[in-house]
């Protein structure tokens, strides 16, 4: 029964030591770039006019990592503009268009 404790030591994780002597081991390089730096990158990019800035941005991604990106910000912005200016993310996204607002849906008339 006394070895039960001592299994279960060497199973877990905490439990374990590193000798003294290892050296830690060396940080992970980064693999690729993120999305949503280079979907905010880009997106910056082009509100600001800078085509070369907006290209470099774009080929950090595959084109449909960089639009996965590009909606989510797009997604998060419109709803903080909703949230800010207490209306519908449908309204916000309509007016920042320049499109007129839609007409309120009126049910079918009874025949």
């Amino acid at each position: 029964m006394a070895r039960v404790p001592a299994r279960l030591r060497k199973l877990l994780p905490s439990a374990r030591r590193t000798p003294e002597a290892a050296p830690p081991a060396p940080p992970r390089p980064r693999q690729g770039h993120n999305l949503f730096e280079a979907a905010a990158e880009y997106v910056a990019a082009c509100a600001e006019d800078d085509p070369a800035r907006a290209e470099e941005a774009a080929s950090r991604v595959s084109p449909g990592m960089l639009s996965f990106g590009v909606n989510e910000l797009a997604c998060r912005a419109l709803l903080t503009l909703a949230r800010e200016r207490n209306e519908s993310p449908g309204t916000v996204a309509r007016s920042l268009l320049g499109l007129r607002e839609r007409p309120a849906h009126r049910p079918a008339a009874d025949a």
